[in-house]
């Protein structure tokens, strides 16, 4: 019986071991990417001009009207958020994730939106005026009043806000 209790003590002190060693770990890899402060900032005031915001975890967020011109988001999971108003312009959002965002008067005008994801979206009047959209995933997407499309001509015109 004893070398059993010392065996049973021994196991659960070396899972203590594992768990305290393992937790910091974790815990590292919940924080969200890009700068804390300017992730702060967006989500305390709604603004966030020239932020870097890399590879941050938005998905469901309201940022409703936000200010995010010139603001880095490439590889940022902005799925399901509701961005209506906001302003992209001169933004960086190579590879981020914007599937079943809600993208109304969104003004993307300049911006880097290649590789970007907007699957199930719902694109209305918005403004891409001179932004870049290789390799775009419009699949299912809703979009009305917005020069984004399947094919086209060459030279085509966008039409801009200003």
């Amino acid at each position: 019986m004893s070398l059993n209790y010392k065996g049973d003590k021994f196991m659960k002190l070396k899972l203590f071991a594992a768990v305290a060693l393992a937790t910091p770990l974790i815990f590292a890899s919940a924080v969200k990417a890009g700068n804390s402060q300017d992730l702060q900032r967006l989500l305390s005031t709604g603004e966030c001009q020239r932020c870097n915001l890399v590879g941050v975890d938005l998905s469901g967020e309201h940022l409703i009207g936000a200010d995010l011109r010139g603001a880095n988001l490439s590889k940022a999971n902005l799925s399901g958020a509701n961005l209506e108003g906001a302003d992209l312009t001169n933004a960086n959002l190579k590879g981020a994730n914007l599937s079943s965002s809600f993208l109304t008067n969104v003004n993307f005008k300049k911006a880097n939106l290649n590789g970007v994801n907007m699957s199930r979206a719902h694109i209305f009047d918005s403004n891409v005026h001179g932004a870049s959209m290789d390799n775009l995933n419009i699949t299912d997407a809703e979009i009305y009043h917005t020069g984004i499309g399947i094919g086209g001509e060459d030279g085509a015109q966008v039409p801009d806000w200003d």
